[in-house]
């Protein structure tokens, strides 16, 4: 992502549970809502320390209920689950969408297992 890769554009689309945000270098990126909870970046996802993600089950049909934005630097999406303490900032969402398919792939076999 360059430095001046800002979003221009967040719409989070209930009906296909997905986020879809456009950034000003003209990337365009789909996210699923499950894809964006288990890779919350709060603590109460990614704990305190390094290692692998957990595994996260059951937020298959997981919905967003808000987002709230938070300075200049990240948005903050409030999940039908009641998690809402992790904040997205505009690089951590380019990086998720940009390897989504992978991260996706990566969540299902965690899940799998």
């Amino acid at each position: 992502m360059s430095a001046t890769a800002w979003p221009s554009e967040l719409v989070f689309d209930r009906a296909a549970k997905t986020l879809r945000i456009t950034f000003e270098d003209g990337a365009r990126y789909s996210i699923p809502f499950e894809l964006l909870r288990v890779e919350s970046p709060s603590a109460e996802v990614r704990g305190h320390g390094a290692g692998p993600l957990p595994a996260i089950r059951g937020k298959e049909t997981i919905g967003v209920t808000a987002a709230e934005p938070v300075g200049r630097y990240a948005v903050r999406i409030v999940f039908d689950d009641g998690h809402d303490s992790g904040l997205y900032s505009w690089d951590f969402l380019y990086d998720l969408g940009r390897n989504a398919n992978a991260r996706m792939a990566q969540h299902k076999a965690r899940i799998s297992s």
